[in-house]
């Protein structure tokens, strides 16, 4: 059987929806720090092209835009080819952005870095959230639930190489590294995705409520329900996210950034504990 048919059907060493839900955990932590380490790369940047950081976090705010608007186009792309092209995708994508970040000069370049970086992580985001809720149907808010938390808790297992990278090597360097072993990590992680067969997924016993209509795009978006919970998603999305981006310059604006602080027996500088911890809770 080729991989191809392994794909379609849901069988061969990893077929078991659990190592399915694993996989899109792992490749949603590895993908993360696109977004929940950038803070850290700010202040180096600006120390280093004095670019201003007001003009830095606008790659941020291009890259929040590129990698959720651009999902429900991936969405169509796992429908149609399934989700292992589009995860192995998005990895070349996440490293080739680290890559551009780590070699740019000039905004415009830094920009384009934050383009690629968006298209990468929305594609192995919504590919992986959506991928376990095919394998889970009767599981559908545990498996979001769990493959959600493994990009937020994901981060703060490398918050703290990643900022210590920064300040032995340059972010530069730290960009390189992490960019070459995260895109590579996730790409072997995609080679083992894929969807459940329509038989497995039919065999699994529904013990919820849900609607017997499949709606279309056009009608989902005729429905109230679905701009209530698209407002409540920008509503929350919108003050974590600027946390996200700010932490970083608000921290050493402050002098707090290289405090030492103490907790659970370690002694980190206080940014770094901040956002482990963030990551963490975020996760939760």
């Amino acid at each position: 059987m080729n991989g191809n048919t392994r794909q379609a059907t849901g069988s061969g060493l990893f077929s078991n929806r659990w190592c399915q839900l694993v996989i899109g955990m792992l490749c949603m932590a590895l993908v993360a720090n696109l977004q929940y380490a950038w803070t850290l790369f700010v202040a180096p940047m600006n120390a280093r092209h004095h670019w201003g950081e007001a003009s830095i976090q606008l790659a941020f705010s291009i890259f929040i835009v590129t990698e959720t608007w651009l999902v429900p186009v991936e969405g169509w792309l796992v429908d149609r080819f399934g989700p292992r092209p589009v995860v192995a995708g998005g990895a070349i994508c996440a490293g080739l952005a680290w890559m551009l970040f780590a070699h740019a000069t000039t905004l415009p370049e830094l920009y384009i870095g934050s383009v690629v970086a968006g298209i990468g992580a929305g594609g192995v985001y919504g590919t992986c959230v959506g991928n376990a809720l095919k394998w889970f149907p009767d599981k559908r808010g545990l498996a979001a639930g769990l493959t959600a938390a493994g990009f937020g808790a994901g981060a703060a297992v490398t918050v703290i190489p990643i900022a210590n990278m920064i300040t032995r090597s340059g972010y530069e360097h730290t960009f390189l590294f992490f960019g070459i072993l995260q895109g590579v990590a996730i790409f072997v992680l995609a080679l083992l995705l894929h969807k459940p067969s329509t038989r497995a997924a039919s065999n699994v016993k529904r013990k919820f409520a849900v609607s017997k209509v499949d709606y279309t795009p056009g009608q989902m978006i005729r429905t109230p329900v679905f701009w209530v919970i698209y407002a409540a998603f920008v509503a929350v999305a919108a003050g974590g996210l600027m946390a996200t981006a700010q932490i970083g310059p608000i921290a050493k604006d402050w002098g707090l950034a290289k405090m030492p602080m103490t907790m659970f027996g370690m002694t980190l500088p206080l940014l770094t504990m901040t956002l482990s911890i963030d990551n963490i809770c975020n996760g939760f």
